[in-house]
């Protein structure tokens, strides 16, 4: 099992995080969120990680 977690409070809203992993993250107002938390799979969310120029999101396998 893999846990996504993010510091929504350092979002700044750029949408890399959904312009690279638009199964598992969308932008609702003017942050990111990601659609589910808790894969079965890292799948694109390690792409997710690497683009946000914040360092908010958080992988935990």
């Amino acid at each position: 099992m893999v846990k996504i977690t993010q510091e929504l409070d350092k979002c700044i809203g750029c949408g890399a995080c959904a312009a690279v992993c638009p199964d598992n993250w969308e932008m609702k107002g003017d942050k990111a969120h990601p659609k589910a938390t808790e894969l079965s799979e890292v799948g694109c969310n390690k792409e997710a990680v690497d683009a946000c120029p914040v360092q908010c999101i958080h992988i935990e396998e």
